[in-house]
């Protein structure tokens, strides 16, 4: 597969040039819309460049929900502090929650609601239509799955039709719609025809990858509807299976990055770097990587261990990075603490003693080179070994593709910076099968292993991801924090609050949705999450 590393810079700066000119203002929209047609190819190639761009970097720049709630509420992260770092308590601070809100509906959905309409009636672009629908559920399916029934059908259509209040709709249509679309888009989809070429920084314009990844993206959204309707979710795997769905971490979608300029970093391992774990803290910095996580990669003798983990002067200094990341070393921080109560589980606890406890290692997972992550390979195998346990996928044993998955995961090392040989990545994999064996067992007992690696896989990959597969799972098995003043009383967020802006300022949409979902709190279950 190419991806696209050396172009990056030029086309993100002829992307920003163009969007200077035909994005710099709400206002402009207005007059756009009197003449959609008036763009030509090339602008489409930018737009949709920006769109890719602006996916990636909502998490880092707003930090929410992948780090602060979700990354928190399935044990990755952890920290003392209430209100730079609050989600590891379940508290409920104004404002937090609204932010990814804000940054999908006015940013990332904007560029491709343009796409579409542009292309929507030219056969020659049809390649860029379809692989626009495919990645504006790829946005839009993060969206429904934190908040649950949001706007879908009219999202965006402010940019169009002047629909400024759009009304929220049910996930149940919304997912039905979102599956149905990645059939009809990969099914269009059409070698013969243009694409995006450079623009195309996940798989450098090759339609068979983006099929592949409609398929992928399809198995995760099938198995999402396990609880809801089983049926329902059967029929989607298959024809995701059916359809031809990743087959090894070359088809992972992923945008890669370099470290040339700021322009090209990875944004979300800036921003952890800057505002959570800057080198001049030494190590007392404001979040660590969460005990439960430390605790389960240390008892497992995981490999992947000293790629995620490190104490802070192996970030300090990466001559230092192999003692002081080695898994022996590693220590991880307790959850639902603060700088009071951490001295009743450790009495001696000093303020100094956070330099003790892991941090993400910036020299490899948390790199300003690190790929961003929208979908991997091991997730992918992961999902098959259930569908295999239920039934629904015969070409493999659930124990084939669940060791197909956590050597994915192990071997998905080697396109960090500063990695590992891909033969060292393999044979570790190879020993720690030996060691953690796929053992079978009841239905549930297999789930557990499965969906425990899930995990473990999706560690900064897509802690979203982590967390949607956990409600819908139940697995890893977690204990949740029960701190002080926290809004849910004691138990593991089951979906986040709507934005406050949209409440005020589209009222009547706002309160209908509450009225059939069930009251905004973060213990609502949304549709599929059924219990």
């Amino acid at each position: 597969m190419k991806y696209i590393k050396k172009k990056f810079a030029a086309v993100l700066t002829a992307t920003l040039t163009l969007l200077i000119l035909v994005l710099s203002c709400d206002k402009g929209f207005e007059e756009m819309n009197e003449d959609p047609n008036a763009y030509t190819s090339p602008v489409l190639g930018s737009l949709f460049a920006d769109a890719v761009i602006k996916h990636a970097s909502a998490n880092g720049q707003i930090s929410d929900p992948d780090l602060m709630e979700a990354g928190a509420w399935v044990q990755y992260l952890a920290s003392l502090t209430l209100f730079e770092f609050y989600g590891d308590k379940y508290l409920e601070l104004a404002g937090n929650y609204e932010r990814f809100w804000i940054q999908a509906y006015s940013s990332e959905l904007r560029a491709p609601v343009q796409i579409l309409e542009l292309t929507k009636d030219d056969p020659e672009l049809v390649n860029l239509n379809s692989i626009t629908r495919i990645w504006r559920v790829e946005v839009i399916h993060r969206i429904t799955d934190m908040y649950g029934d949001v706007p879908y059908f009219e999202a965006g259509q402010g940019y169009l039709d002047g629909i400024y209040k759009p009304k929220y709709d049910p996930q149940s249509a919304i997912y039905a719609d979102m599956l149905n679309e990645l059939d009809a888009a990969a099914q269009a989809l059409d070698p013969a025809k243009p694409s995006f070429g450079n623009a195309d920084f996940l798989y450098g314009g090759n339609v068979e990858q983006w099929k592949r990844f409609a398929y992928s993206l399809m198995l995760r959204l099938g198995m999402r509807l396990t609880k809801v309707d089983p049926a329902m979710a059967e029929t989607w795997v298959k024809k995701a299976i059916a359809g031809g769905v990743m087959q090894s971490n070359d088809d992972g979608a992923r945008l890669l990055h370099t470290s040339a300029s700021a322009t090209n970093w990875n944004v979300n391992t800036q921003y952890l770097q800057q505002k959570f774990i800057p080198l001049s803290a030494k190590g007392r910095t404001s979040v660590k990587i969460n005990q439960t996580f430390i605790d389960y990669l240390v008892q497992t003798e995981d490999p992947r261990l000293p790629f995620y983990a490190t104490l802070w002067q192996g970030n300090a200094d990466i001559s230092q990075l192999p003692a002081y990341s080695a898994p022996e070393r590693q220590r991880g921080l307790p959850g639902g603490q603060d700088n009071s109560s951490i001295r009743t589980i450790i009495p001696a606890w000093t303020d100094e003693m956070l330099s003790e406890f892991s941090e993400w290692n910036i020299h490899k997972v948390g790199h300003l080179d690190a790929p961003t992550i929208f979908q991997h390979y091991a997730e992918v195998e992961f999902l098959l070994a259930e569908a295999a346990l239920r039934g629904w996928e015969t070409a493999g044993t659930p124990q084939e593709h669940y060791e197909k998955g956590v050597r994915a995961s192990i071997e998905l090392q080697t396109i960090y910076p500063n990695a590992i040989a891909l033969e060292e990545a393999t044979a570790a994999a190879v020993t720690y099968l030996a060691n953690n064996p796929y053992t079978g067992g009841s239905f549930e007992q297999q789930m557990e292993q499965i969906h425990t690696q899930f995990w473990v896989a999706q560690f900064m990959c897509s802690n979203v991801e982590a967390y949607s597969n956990w409600r819908r799972t139940g697995y890893p098995v977690l204990i949740p924090y029960d701190y002080p003043g926290n809004a849910t009383g004691g138990t593991i967020p089951r979906r986040v609050r709507y934005s406050e802006t949209d409440a005020s300022v589209n009222t009547e949409n706002y309160q209908a949705a509450v009225a059939a979902q069930g009251p905004d709190f973060f213990t609502t279950r949304i549709w599929w999450d059924k219990e």
